[in-house]
């Protein structure tokens, strides 16, 4: 690409190729008409269908489309951590590569960064057109963990429907996990951190690759972890500088 993009759209995927082709073509359709230069960031976590051979089609024909594959599964946080590393982008856009995040919520995503430094998408009101009981309640149960033991107030952390500054990340160190909890660590760094309402559909392809329990335990133990963090954090203030 001869332009610098000014947004970087990253997408960690596993084992999606029946949706990777849909969703490329609908978040071209969504942000073409905003007349900004964009790339989009897929990283393959070790997929063992087609999706890798999808990706390096969709990206031999589209400069734009940028492409990684994991050499073994790593998990969603270094998926999008590698994407995250990556991106070129001023704004970085985190996805999930199932298409129950509408690209269609993009322009809400960029109008908000104009106010705000990360913007989270939360799926409260539309949830139950897109999921069945089970992630319901598990969603329901991890945000209730998360927000009784750190006292903040996100309504949504599972979504990864997400847009942010560069800047908020460049000094982050990212851990197995970490997506779930980025908008804490966001605002325990000074940022603004916003939420808005996105659409959520129905998985069409693939299978979820959550449940009940490998939410809650994983998530509470990355909490505790996050919240002692939070406690210890070092804080200081420059009175006076010289020669600096």
């Amino acid at each position: 690409m001869n332009t610098k993009p000014a947004i970087s759209l990253i997408i960690p995927c596993n084992n999606e190729e029946r949706n990777l082709r849909p969703l490329v073509a609908a978040i071209q359709s969504a942000i073409e008409p905003l007349a900004l230069a964009y790339e989009i960031i897929i990283t393959d976590d070790a997929s063992q269908d087609d999706s890798w051979e999808i990706i390096k089609r969709l990206a031999a024909g589209d400069p734009r489309i940028r492409g990684q594959r994991l050499a073994s599964n790593c998990g969603q946080s270094a998926a999008i951590w590698a994407g995250i590393k990556a991106a070129h982008g001023r704004y970085l856009v985190t996805m999930d590569a199932d298409l129950q995040n509408d690209p269609a919520d993009l322009p809400k995503f960029i109008e908000a960064l104009k106010r705000f430094d990360c913007v989270c998408g939360t799926r409260i009101q539309s949830r139950s057109l897109g999921d069945n009981f089970t992630k319901r309640a598990s969603s329901r149960i991890a945000n209730w963990v998360r927000n009784t033991v750190s006292g903040d107030t996100m309504s949504d952390i599972a979504c990864c429907f997400r847009a942010f500054r560069r800047e908020c990340v460049e000094d982050l160190r990212f851990f197995q996990g970490m997506h779930r909890l980025l908008p804490m660590l966001l605002r325990m760094e000074g940022y603004t951190v916003s939420e808005i309402a996105v659409t959520h559909r129905p998985r069409l392809s693939g299978s979820t690759h959550y449940g009940i329990w490998d939410r809650l335990w994983p998530a509470l133990h990355d909490l505790m972890a996050v919240c002692w963090m939070k406690k210890r954090r070092l804080r200081y203030l420059i009175a006076e500088k010289v020669n600096l």
